[in-house]
């Protein structure tokens, strides 16, 4: 299996927590206001920009009721996906596999 097998768009925890906020109808204002974290860092975790933190996780877990560990779990993944998706770390890991596979 190639490391492009593993090719699809990753999605950010901070795109479901944007739908859900969306759907309820809650400003970000608001919930930045609710969970007592600033505006800038609210936005970045939904525009994808930051990463969403296990403490964070948390708030939303307590104020919209979506589970920290799936959320962690997505963020977990987006980051695999994101570092597959980089050129210099394929290209350093598939020189690794075959040293590894001369090796055995």
């Amino acid at each position: 299996m190639t490391l492009l097998a593993y090719s699809f768009t990753p999605v950010h925890p901070g795109e479901i927590i944007k739908e859900e906020l969306q759907y309820r109808n809650i400003s970000q204002n608001k919930i930045a206001k609710i969970l007592d974290i600033s505006y800038t860092m609210l936005n970045e975790i939904l525009n994808g920009k930051r990463q969403l933190s296990p403490e964070v996780a948390m708030l939303f877990e307590a104020s919209l009721g979506i589970s920290a560990d799936i959320l962690i779990n997505i963020q977990s993944r987006y980051n695999i996906q994101i570092t597959r998706n980089n050129k210099e770390i394929s290209s350093r890991l598939e020189i690794i596999k075959k040293v590894c596979a001369s090796l055995f």
